[in-house]
């Protein structure tokens, strides 16, 4: 039976939202989750930008059912979105991990402020104070996400899946 190419996106997504959670959960990092962002590089160049969103927002869902705040969500569903208008729009790789850093690292951390404010009792202070903490994991997740397309594009593997997934 055929599948349709909706449904091999959606299945994928979940595929990665998993692969994201996991990853996440057994490599940790003191407040980082580069995994995350590796993997938004992964499914917006696979999928699109809202397929993208989409594996992001669940993969924080499931973080924060495990005990994580709010920026499991807010710190990773913005960096898809920039991404994938950039990546449509360029066709650059290099671009494409550039807005996920800049949307994640930056866009999210602005994202997730006032949250932090609201609902978990953060001292207000200046908007951009948590950029130091999204940045750094946003950009390692960035560049691994970027560095495993350029190495699998050489054996034409991921185009392949990619091709796979669209038809």
């Amino acid at each position: 039976m055929k599948q349709s190419p909706s449904l091999k996106k959606m299945l994928v997504t979940a595929l990665l939202a998993a692969l994201a959670y996991v990853l996440n959960t057994a490599v940790v990092f003191p407040a980082m989750a580069p995994f995350q962002h590796f993997v938004n590089v992964l499914a917006v160049y696979l999928l699109g930008p809202w397929y993208g969103m989409a594996a992001a927002f669940i993969c924080g869902s499931l973080r924060m059912l495990s005990g994580r705040t709010i920026m499991a969500v807010t710190g990773g569903i913005v960096g898809p979105v920039l991404a994938g208008f950039l990546y449509k729009k360029t066709k650059n790789v290099c671009l494409l991990a550039l807005g996920e850093m800049v949307g994640s690292g930056i866009l999210g951390a602005l994202l997730s402020y006032p949250f932090m404010v609201t609902f978990y009792g953060m001292k207000a202070g200046n908007w951009a104070q948590l950029i130091p903490f999204f940045l750094p994991s946003a950009a390692v997740g960035s560049l691994l996400g970027l560095l495993t397309i350029l190495l699998t594009k050489k054996t034409g593997l991921i185009d392949k899946l990619k091709a796979k997934i669209n038809a």
